[in-house]
């Protein structure tokens, strides 16, 4: 069964046709910049180019930085407020012209990693945080997903989870590589003391440098880097319409 995949992240917006017997793309991933402003119709106009270009008829995944419920996206998270309390299920549903299913983007990347990267096959609770502008979350147990736990709004040592210690700190040299690994290592005592995972994923773009300092990372489960990077929205997206269809989100 093949289904499209829609990845919007707070820079590009990326989707490609799945095949989800292996988890790979059947053709190459397309990109178009995500608009500015980022609303929800500008950014839905791009969704259609990127399906209607490839000359797809079926059903659609489409994943957005945002709590989602029956298809609503609640929060907005590197997009526009706009999105805030938008029926985006529907609203993709009536441009694209075919059934579509929203998801919260870490918990789509989550399904995919624990189906087809780094935790296939693992038996209990596999957590995956992306680490990137903030810190996304997913927890996928026996392949059954918790939705929308958005871990990197946690409180932690006087802010957030994500404020403490998200990678963008280090990119924007805010703070050394050594200086991050010793806050995320304490970040992950206190994840793990209150959800004890029996492997931990760390995605986002800054797992392309896990060899680099994953050693300096001290943890109780397994830690691992996610093997899908960044076609992982894609794929998850396209699992979750699969298992759902519609906009039920």
């Amino acid at each position: 069964m093949q289904v499209f995949g829609v990845d919007i992240g707070g820079s590009g917006v990326k989707g490609a046709p799945v095949d989800l017997e292996t988890g790979i793309l059947v053709t190459k991933r397309a990109r178009i910049p995500t608009p500015r402003p980022s609303t929800p119709d500008a950014v839905v106009d791009v969704v259609v180019d990127l399906v209607h270009g490839s000359g797809w008829k079926g059903p659609v995944g489409v994943t957005v930085p945002s709590v989602v419920r029956d298809g609503v996206t609640y929060s907005a998270a590197n997009i526009d407020h706009a999105w805030i309390g938008t029926d985006a299920g529907a609203l993709f549903e009536r441009r694209i012209g075919a059934p579509v299913t929203v998801v919260n983007d870490a918990d789509a990347a989550g399904m995919a990693e624990a189906r087809f990267g780094a935790g296939k096959g693992v038996v209990g609770a596999v957590m995956l945080l992306t680490f990137g502008t903030g810190i996304g979350s997913a927890i996928v147990h026996n392949g059954v997903l918790l939705p929308n736990t958005e871990f990197g709004h946690l409180e932690f040592r006087g802010t957030t989870a994500e404020e403490y210690a998200a990678a963008r700190l280090v990119e924007d040299n805010d703070i050394s590589l050594k200086k991050w690994t010793r806050r995320v290592t304490r970040l992950l005592a206190y994840f793990e003391d209150i959800f004890s995972p029996d492997l931990i994923i760390m995605g986002g773009g800054i797992s392309k440098r896990f060899e680099k300092f994953g050693s300096r990372i001290t943890t109780r489960a397994p830690l691992v880097p996610a093997l899908l990077r960044n076609q992982a929205g894609i794929v998850g997206a396209a699992m979750v319409a699969a298992e759902q269809g519609g906009h039920d989100g």
